[in-house]
This record gives structure tokens, C-alpha cells and sequence, in this order.
């Protein structure tokens, strides 16, 4: 086979898309996936006459190339990535990669909790106006196959830590980072700094020129900004007012007697929260960086209030499922670290069956353990193995349940509830134990609900 100048590990959209784009550029590249390839995306490349291999990685076709694109899920411990690091062979992400051949601008947004439906919410607002903009990273199509296909003035991008750790010269015009709480701290060595670390690269390459819109009431944040220099107009916005006395050059987003009052060069755009689409605390953070965002690009006042106001969650997001017999079934599967589930009980106000669990990322329950002693009546454990959540709250709760699949802690869950109580999916842990991701494990909670 003859040198190949450019590898794709990865045969997912991320994959998929950065081969589409690199064959647009007349690149010779070679896709690389060690599990199989989907239909649909073999379909792309074999139409695209680009050359693949799946159910392995061939050390040596791969230790040719000049560079290799690395799709985000591949952790960086298996065996080819330290090959491909033994021979100084430079590893970036298809964002990265997609940013040499657009020019647009680039609204990024990053965080442990509230990304996706913050992504969705800016994007909602710049289409609504009329800006031909395209949404991408976590949502949607890759970066890269919209780049190759369709090449927007604006993309919205949701952007993982594993994104952001391959990305070099890419730039954020608008950066923004919701918020920093422990999670994937297995791809992290078990080390929260370096985490912290990952997300910080999302001000990578920023110039006075672009903004870095932050939560002024994350802890983490703020620390990690007085150690760093930072470029960028920094925007912080926030729901404690008093803190917010502190805000840099007056500008920013703060909560005021149950109005939401964000401030741009001296222009005033103000909302009361029971007028967002999204309610709850974390949703208030989301509303305020997609209305920061908005006034930066100078999107009219009124397009913004009615998107905030009419803007439609996204799905396994605390998704209303349905109501039978007068006990409620929320889908909250994205919901995979400690922090998504704790907003998922603090928001909840009726009593709750708690379905939880999942493949455990380090998690820390310590944290919730106030929030089930007032919330909780029963957990329904759904995961392989439910030890750390058994022990964590054996104290907490009266009942602890056992499942292995979605269908039979719906059934227990509907069992056990009186009328007027909430069961509640928000495993706090991610899906791959029992599910193929997140969307399957809603999916199939939503279908058994559909079936009781």
C-alpha cells in the first residue's frame, strides 16, 4: 500500500467528517476504526472512494503518516496512540482540523454541565435572526463535513474536553465556559487539575479582539482565571448579585429580584426568569450566556426575548416523558456526572424514585447525599455493577433496587410510586455498561414508560 499522508482514526461522524473534508482538499488520507463502521458512514466513504480499514488498527500503514486526526472517544492509553507518539507523529482533533479551511466565526462553548443546551439555545437564536450559521461538535454533523459541505458565516460548537485536548491553533471568537465540576477524571489520571487544564484550552490563541464569557460563581473558574492570562474581554455572568458588584468593566449578566439583567457596552437587556422557556437555576446560567453571546453579535432585543421565552429543551435533557395515574416520568439520561444529576434533584420538587447509575467515572456522591435525604424516597439502581451507590446512600434512602435494564426499573420504579411523585432517570454515570450511549438508555426508558 503506498504512503499514507494523513490517518483517520475513527470511523464515527467526527471520523467520517474529517475524511469528507480532507478529500475536498485533494489530502491522501486512510480511515482507521478498530470496531466496525457503520453503514451509513461506510456508504460516505466508499461513494467519496477513500480508503478505510475497520475492526483493527495496521501499525504500519498508520506509523506512515505525516499527521493523524484522532476522533474525540479514543482515549489517549490504548496502544496505537502511544505508538503514534513513540514517532513523533502530531495528533489533532477533526475541530482543529476543520478550522484550516473555514473562515467563519466560531461560537464555542464548553463546561461540565449545561453545553448542549446552551449550544442549542445560541443557535436557536442566530437562526431565528437570520444568520446563516451552522451547529456542530457534540450536536449535529461534525464541524468537518459541514465545513466540506456547506461552509456557514457563524457555527455554534459544543466542544469536549477530548476536543479541546487536540486542538492547537484553533480559535474561539466567542469562548465561553459554563461551569467546572469533577468529570472524565478516568481519561484525566484521576486528576482534577489536569481536567481543569482541558477546559481552560478553549481561550487557546484569543485576541483582545474576542470574549471569554464565563460563570463568575464557579469557584474553579475564578481561581484558575487569577492564575492565567487571558486575552480576551472577559464577560462573567451571574445569579448572585452581590458577588456580581465585582464585575469586570460593568458588563456582563446578573440576576436582580427575579430578573435577568444582561449588559453590553451600556445597552440594558433585561427579562423576569419566569418569562424563560427554561426554568431552573442552571438553566438561568444557560439563558444567560446564549443572551451574552446574542448581544455580542448584535442580535435584536426582541428576537432574543422570544427565543428565551419559547425555546424547546432538548431531548434526554429533563425531558417530560409522560404522566400516568398522576406519577410523572422525567428523562434526564444526558445527565452522566454528579453535577447534572444534582441540578436534575435540586430542580425536582415533588418526591422522588431515583433511577441512577452506570459505568462510574470517579464519581464523588458525597455530594448529593443531602439532596436524596430530602428528595429520594426509593433509588432503582440501573448499571453492572451499583456498589458505590449502595454504599453512598444506603443511609439516605429506605429502599435500593437492583436492575439491568431500562424496561425493569420503569416497571419497579411505577410499582412503588404514589400518585404525585416523580421518577426521575439521571444516572449521574455514563451509559456503556448496558446501553450503546446516552440517547439508547433514554430511548429504551422512554419506550418502557410508553409501554406500562
Amino acid at each position: 500500500m503506498s504512503l499514507q499522508k494523513t490517518i483517520i482514526l475513527g470511523g464515527g461522524e467526527s471520523g467520517i467528517g474529517a475524511a469528507v473534508l480532507a478529500k475536498k482538499q485533494g489530502l491522501n488520507i486512510f480511515v482507521s476504526d478498530s470496531g466496525v463502521i457503520k453503514d451509513n458512514y461506510k456508504k460516505i466513504l466508499i461513494d467519496n472512494d477513500i480508503k478505510f480499514e475497520e475492526g483493527k488498527h495496521t501499525e504500519t500503514i498508520i506509523c506512515e503518516a505525516n499527521e493523524v486526526i484522532k476522533s474525540p472517544g479514543i482515549p489517549d492509553s490504548i496502544k496505537i496512540i502511544k505508538l503514534i507518539k513513540e514517532n513523533n507523529i502530531p495528533i489533532i482533533s477533526e475541530i482543529e482540523f476543520a478550522s484550516r479551511y473555514t473562515k467563519a466565526k466560531k461560537i464555542c462553548i464548553t463546561g461540565s454541565n449545561g453545553k448542549t443546551t446552551t449550544t442549542e439555545l445560541i443557535y436557536y437564536i442566530l437562526k431565528t435572526a437570520g444568520l446563516n450559521v451552522g451547529i456542530a461538535g457534540n450536536v449535529g454533523k461534525s464541524f468537518a463535513r459541514q465545513v466540506a459541505e456547506n461552509d456557514f458565516d457563524y457555527y455554534v460548537i459544543e466542544l469536549s474536553s477530548f476536543q479541546l485536548d487536540g486542538m492547537f491553533n484553533f480559535k474561539a471568537e466567542i469562548a465561553i465556559l459554563m461551569n467546572i465540576t469533577p468529570d472524565h477524571l478516568d481519561r484525566y489520571n484521576n486528576n482534577f487539575q489536569e481536567y481543569v487544564n482541558s477546559k481552560f484550552r478553549i481561550c487557546n490563541n484569543q485576541t483582545p479582539e474576542d470574549y471569554f464569557i464565563y460563570c463568575f460563581d464557579d469557584k474553579t473558574i475564578i481561581k484558575e482565571i487569577k492564575k492565567r492570562t487571558i486575552n480576551s474581554k472577559k464577560i462573567p455572568f451571574s445569579i448572585d448579585s452581590y458577588r456580581m458588584k465585582e464585575k469586570i468593566n460593568g458588563q456582563g449578566a446578573e440576576l436582580i429580584n427575579n430578573k435577568m439583567i444582561i449588559n453590553i457596552n451600556n445597552k440594558i437587556f433585561e427579562m423576569t426568569i419566569e418569562e424563560l422557556a427554561l426554568q431552573g437555576k442552571h438553566n438561568i446560567y444557560n439563558s444567560m450566556a446564549a443572551g451574552i453571546s446574542s448581544k455580542l453579535l448584535s442580535i435584536r432585543k426582541e428576537t432574543i426575548k422570544k427565543c428565551l421565552s419559547d425555546f424547546k429543551n432538548i431531548e434526554h435533557r429533563l425531558e417530560f416523558v409522560a404522566e400516568i395515574n398522576g406519577v410523572k416520568f422525567i428523562n434526564d439520561s444526558k445527565a452522566t456526572n454528579i453535577n447534572s444529576t444534582w441540578y436534575a434533584l435540586e430542580s425536582t420538587k415533588s418526591p422522588i424514585i431515583w433511577i441512577a447509575g452506570g459505568k462510574d467515572k470517579g464519581n464523588d456522591y458525597e455530594l448529593l447525599k443531602d439532596l436524596v435525604k430530602e428528595k429520594v424516597k426509593a433509588i432503582i439502581c440501573l448499571g453492572l455493577d451499583n456498589t458505590k451507590i449502595i454504599s453512598g446512600f444506603s443511609d439516605c434512602v429506605e429502599s435500593i433496587f437492583e436492575t439491568k435494564t431500562a424496561a425493569e426499573a420503569v416497571g419497579i420504579s411505577y410499582n412503588i410510586a404514589d400518585e404525585g411523585d416523580v421518577v426521575l432517570l439521571s444516572p449521574a454515570c455514563a451509559s456503556f455498561d448496558l446501553f450503546i450511549d446516552y440517547q439508547d438508555r433514554g430511548n429504551k426508558f422512554k419506550k418502557a414508560v410508553s409501554e406500562l
